[in-house]
C-alpha cells in the first residue's frame, strides 16, 4: 500500500525517510508534471508542513536557504548585491504562480541542466546541506548535482537547507538567461556573473553556465582572464577570448551545439557587462 506523510518537524520527517524509501513532495512544480496521469508507486513524504525548513537568514559565516524557500521569498527578501543574480534567476523561474509555490531546493534536486538556479548559486559558491536521522553532511553545489537528474542524494536524506558562505557575498551580480521568447521558456543558454571591483579593477570573478553541459559549470579561464584587468572595454575583449573548455553543449531542438557555445560566450559578456553596471567604468557594448 502507497503511504502518505505530512510532518510537522524535520526530525519526524527525518525519521520517516530512514524507515522507507519515500518521494518528497515540496512544491510539486516538477513532481506533478514529472508524474503525470500515471497511478502513484512510491511512498509520498510532503514536506510542506515544515515551517523550519522556510527560513532565509545571515549567520556568523553563512547565508542560509531554507529548503522550503520559494522564488517569491529571494525576490522579497533584502539581500546584499551579491544575490542580485538569484534575484533575476527568480523572476524567470516560470509564472508567478510558479514562483509563489516552486522551491529554490526543488529545482536543484530535480538536476534539469536547464536549472535556472543552479548557475547564480554556482556564482556564489554555494553548498547544499543534507540531513538524515543519522548525520548532517553539506557538499558545494558542484558536488551535488551528479548529471541530468542525478544528484548526490543517498537514501534516508534530504536537502535542508542551501548555504552562501559569507566570503562570497562581495561584489555585484547580474544573470542572463536566453531562450526561444522572454518568458516561460526553457534556457538555451544561460549565465551568471559575479564581479568584485577594487581600484579600478576586477579582484575576483565567479562566473557559471547553464543549459550548455550536462550540468552547469564555473568558467575557470575566464574567471582567470577577468581578475586583474583595468574594468574598460577591454574586459568584455578578455571574455570573448577566453577558453570556455567547461562547456560540453548538446544540439536539440532548441539550438545547435555550436549555437550553444557561441551564444554562451556572449551573454557571459553581457552578464559580466550588467554585473558591473553602467556607472563602473563605462564598458562598451
Amino acid at each position: 500500500m502507497i503511504r502518505y506523510a505530512k510532518p510537522t518537524t524535520v526530525d519526524e520527517a527525518l525519521a520517516l525517510l530512514g524507515e522507507d524509501r519515500w518521494r518528497i513532495l515540496a512544491g510539486g512544480t516538477d513532481f506533478y508534471p514529472a508524474q503525470g496521469a500515471r497511478p502513484f508507486r512510491d511512498n509520498i513524504l510532503d514536506i510542506n508542513g515544515l515551517a523550519a525548513l522556510r527560513d532565509l537568514e545571515e549567520t556568523d559565516e553563512h547565508w542560509r536557504i531554507g529548503a522550503r524557500t520559494t522564488w517569491t521569498d529571494i525576490v522579497r527578501h533584502p539581500l546584499p548585491a551579491a544575490f542580485d543574480a538569484l534575484k533575476a534567476t527568480a523572476r524567470e523561474v516560470g509564472s508567478v504562480q510558479i514562483q509563489n509555490v516552486a522551491s529554490v531546493a526543488g529545482n536543484l534536486c530535480n538536476a534539469s541542466p536547464a536549472a535556472d538556479g543552479v548557475p547564480a548559486l554556482l556564482a556564489l559558491d554555494a553548498d547544499v546541506e543534507l540531513r538524515s536521522a543519522k548525520a548532517t553532511r553539506h557538499l558545494p553545489l558542484g558536488a551535488f548535482i551528479l548529471g541530468n537528474r542525478r544528484t548526490a542524494l543517498q537514501p534516508g536524506e534530504m536537502v535542508t537547507a542551501i548555504r552562501v558562505p559569507n566570503r562570497s557575498v562581495a561584489g555585484t551580480s547580474a544573470f542572463v538567461k536566453l531562450g526561444a521568447r522572454r518568458y516561460l521558456v526553457i534556457s538555451i543558454a544561460m549565465a551568471a556573473a559575479r564581479i568584485v571591483i577594487e581600484d579600478g579593477l576586477v579582484a575576483d570573478a565567479a562566473i557559471a553556465v547553464g543549459s550548455c553541459s550536462a550540468v552547469a559549470r564555473r568558467l575557470a579561464g575566464v574567471e582567470a582572464a577577468l581578475r586583474g584587468q583595468p574594468v574598460t572595454r577591454g574586459l568584455v575583449d578578455a571574455v570573448l577570448s577566453a577558453p570556455i573548455d567547461e562547456l560540453s553543449p548538446i544540439a536539440d531542438v532548441r539550438g545547435s551545439a555550436e549555437y550553444r557555445r557561441d551564444a554562451a560566450r556572449e551573454i557571459v559578456a553581457r552578464a559580466v557587462r550588467a554585473a558591473i553596471g553602467p556607472d563602473e567604468g563605462k564598458v562598451a557594448a
